[in-house]
Parts: structure tokens; sequence; C-alpha cells
């Protein structure tokens, strides 16, 4: 379960940092960002999916903040 989150998010990353470079190297002539960006949208929607699916699941718990009683 964790190693699919963290391929995932590396995949976010990795396109992320693709688009970077087309950016810088084809100044705008090419549609390679774009696809790249593309690519980190439909990853991070994935990425999304699977965290939400897999907390329904009881694959991933929550741990989140406990409640704090002010008085």
């Amino acid at each position: 379960m964790k190693i699919v989150i963290v391929l995932l998010f590396l995949g976010v990353v990795a396109s992320l940092a693709s688009a970077l470079v087309y950016l810088m190297q084809d100044h705008s002539r090419s549609d390679r960002m774009a696809w790249a960006l593309t690519w980190r949208i439909g990853l991070s929607i994935l990425l999304f999916l699977f965290v939400l699916v897999g907390h329904s699941l009881g694959w991933i718990e929550s741990t989140g903040l406990s409640a704090v009683s002010g008085s």
C-alpha cells in the first residue's frame, strides 16, 4: 500500500520536473510541457482516489489530531 502511494507521488513529482525542463528547453514551441502537466494532473487524481478508497476499505488508518478538551 505504502509503495503504491510513494510511487504515485514520485510520478507526480517527476512529471512536474519534466514539465519544468520542457518549459526551459522548448520556450513554449511544443506541447510536451502541456502533456507532462496533463500526466501530473492524472496521477494526482489517481493518487487522491487511491488514498480515498484505501481509507474507506480500511487499508489506511486515519491518525488525525485527538480532541482536546478546553475546560
